[in-house]
């Protein structure tokens, strides 16, 4: 009882890396606690799960192992994560911000009365004091994301219902193995005992599965462009740099917004989140919805006719200038000196 579980996205056996990322984050704010990190896996032939799970630091690895929870469907998997937290009664549950966090994050929330906060940015743990009831309470999650249009940072407590939830997208937290040999217990359970014959109504008859073609999340290098590179046409610069570099391309919101570039590259809040070795920010103003999803990177540089723009705060090293004036210069300068 009390402690902190993480519902795990699984596909062909696979933990998505979104849940391992929280797994990773679940550990450090459970040791904080003085509590156990807990994992809930449902789908179908999930033997391997445990191997993938473990190693990240958990203590208990529920399995609920069905052919009526493969694919994923809302109704199923909502009745399980009810009835389990409900037995359980965690005092904090992660899951991704991804398709099924999104469907199954509210309707677990909604129907526990315990509120969720999706897409956070970071997750701490602190006290609160409410002035007006006189209270003072410890170790409640600090739930951190963007709020408004992203013009404010919004840090969010839930004091008195239980669980606490929150969804994080992917790449938003570090992936880390806590321990290659940790053995946690697994706890086979009962489907029947939790989901009934009703939430298995939908049957998914066919799926259709396209990758992207764009691999912009685990790219080492990226060149992104905002609306200040000036048009399609000047993008074509940020994919040559990039041939040279070995990189991705990547774009802020406002350049997919004026169709210099597929919104597969969008990079920020409402994109993906990206920590390559290297970002090169070029015409990026730094609104912190776009530093919201690269502010990780090992190395940034931003390339800007504005030397007073915000990414410059953040960047390591700051070119001021015209994307018409440096790319050219570093195309030519890499091309000789690359071997």
């Amino acid at each position: 009882m009390n402690n902190l579980f993480v519902y795990l996205e699984i596909e062909d056996g696979v933990v998505g890396d979104v849940s391992l990322e929280l797994l990773t984050k679940g550990r450090r704010l459970a040791d904080e606690l003085k509590c156990k990190l807990e994992a809930v896996a449902a789908g179908y032939q999930l033997d391997g799960v445990g191997a993938q799970v473990f190693p990240y630091g958990v203590d208990v690895l529920h399995l609920a192992d069905d052919k009526g929870l493969s694919p994923y469907t809302s109704l199923p998997h909502t009745s399980l994560l009810v009835n389990l937290f409900k037995e359980e009664k965690p005092q904090i549950a992660f899951m991704g911000a991804t398709t099924i966090g999104r469907d199954l994050g509210p309707r677990v929330s909604s129907a526990l009365f315990s509120g969720l906060t999706a897409d956070c940015t970071s997750l701490e743990i602190g006290n609160y004091e409410d002035r007006k009831a006189g209270k003072t309470y410890e170790n409640l999650l600090y739930q951190i994301r963007p709020a408004f249009g992203g013009n404010i940072v919004a840090t969010i407590v839930n004091p008195d219902c239980r669980p606490q939830m929150a969804t994080v997208r992917e790449g938003v937290m570090k992936k880390e193995i806590f321990d290659p040999k940790y053995k946690g217990e697994t706890r086979k359970l009962d489907v029947s005992k939790y989901v009934s014959n009703i939430d298995f109504v939908v049957e998914v008859i066919e799926r259709h599965i396209e990758k992207s073609k764009v691999n912009i999340k685990s790219a080492p290098i990226i060149i992104s462009g905002g609306y200040g590179v000036g048009s399609a046409d000047n993008f074509n610069l940020l994919y040559e740099l990039a041939g040279v570099l070995g990189g991705e391309v990547g774009a802020s919101r406002a350049a997919v917004d004026a169709g210099f570039a597929e919104h597969e590259r969008q990079i920020g809040q409402t994109g993906v989140t990206v920590r390559p070795k290297l970002y090169i920010a070029c015409g990026i103003s730094g609104q912190i919805q776009h530093i919201a999803g690269m502010q990780e990177s090992a190395m940034i540089i931003s390339i800007n006719s504005d030397p007073h723009a915000p990414i410059s705060a953040i960047a390591d090293y700051n070119i001021t200038g015209t994307i018409e004036e440096v790319i050219p210069k570093m195309i030519k300068y890499y091309k000789k000196n690359s071997k």
